[in-house]
């Protein structure tokens, strides 16, 4: 990740927290305790503070993404100092229309900055090289998130691969029983506990599918037991659900995906996208 993405020092923390191993939490709950105190102390004081190297404490700086110590204190000082502003907070009952839709737009525009900064490299180059050995696709989500799939469904259709939606909880696990390791089992859940997509998911393991999460929590029963996440970031506000205003980032990852399998085949998508042009064709007048 480049350092320029890793601004939200707090975010990025609790986002990815249930992947730090036992020491990088304790530094974790260090710097979420009193970010203050961080922000004024050397390496060599947090590390006698916490009883561990310093070279531990400056691994940990790495791994959320920047080059060093120092320069995770300076984003750290930074964002202590010009607190992001939550958009949706500053609504009220006394705002124009003008005024709120421009408030939702922010706040669409820091879920999807916050969603990027907390992307993995890695992580999402193994999920295309899954997704590019895969027989099928198989998209499941309930609620909000089954409309999200079906927009992954109308997405990947035009790469040519057999790609399906399935939001209705008896046939998502009756179309789980029959996914074998050829395919993929894209799970869509905010929460990461949603419990016709955890059912889902314990059907498809014992079939050894590959599994690939999308959700907002990396501390859940789903991220915890896929194969492969990726995650998006949003906040809960008094008058939109965070499940709602990361709907946008979700259906950006599936963007993403789909680009990047595009790329992968070039010659395969647009082998099917001509031919699905031209039966579209066939509905106009």
């Amino acid at each position: 990740m480049e350092e320029t993405a890793s601004k939200h020092v707090l975010h990025r923390i609790q986002t990815i927290y249930s992947q730090f191993s036992e020491k990088e939490k304790l530094i974790a709950d260090y710097i979420l305790k009193d970010p203050q105190h961080i922000i004024h102390s050397t390496i060599n004081q947090v590390s006698e503070d916490l009883m561990v190297a310093d070279a531990t404490v400056f691994r940990f700086c790495k791994r959320l993404g920047f080059k060093g110590y120092q320069a995770m204190k300076i984003a750290l000082a930074s964002e202590i100092v010009n607190p992001i502003q939550d958009i949706h907070e500053t609504i009220s009952e006394e705002d124009s229309e003008i005024d709120i839709t421009y408030k939702v737009f922010n706040a669409n525009i820091n879920a999807l900055e916050q969603s990027k900064e907390i992307q993995d490299q890695s992580m999402m180059k193994e999920i295309i090289e899954v997704l590019s050995n895969a027989r099928s696709l198989n998209f499941f989500g309930s609620g909000g998130s089954g409309i999200v799939a079906e927009d992954a469904q109308h997405k990947f259709i035009r790469t040519g691969i057999p790609a399906h939606a399935y939001s209705e909880s008896h046939l998502q696990v009756m179309v789980a029983s029959q996914l074998t390791k050829d395919d993929v089992a894209i799970l869509i859940s905010h929460s990461g506990s949603n419990k016709d997509i955890i059912d889902v998911l314990d059907i498809v393991k014992q079939n050894g599918v590959p599994t690939i999460a999308i959700t907002n929590l990396a501390k859940s029963v789903l991220s915890k037991n896929v194969d492969y996440a990726l995650y998006t970031a949003a906040k809960e506000t008094e008058y939109r659900s965070e499940a709602l205003a990361s709907r946008i980032a979700e259906l950006t990852i599936i963007d993403a995906l789909y680009v990047n399998y595009c790329i992968k085949h070039k010659e395969q998508t647009q082998e099917a996208t001509q031919k699905m042009r031209e039966a579209i064709s066939m509905k106009r007048i």
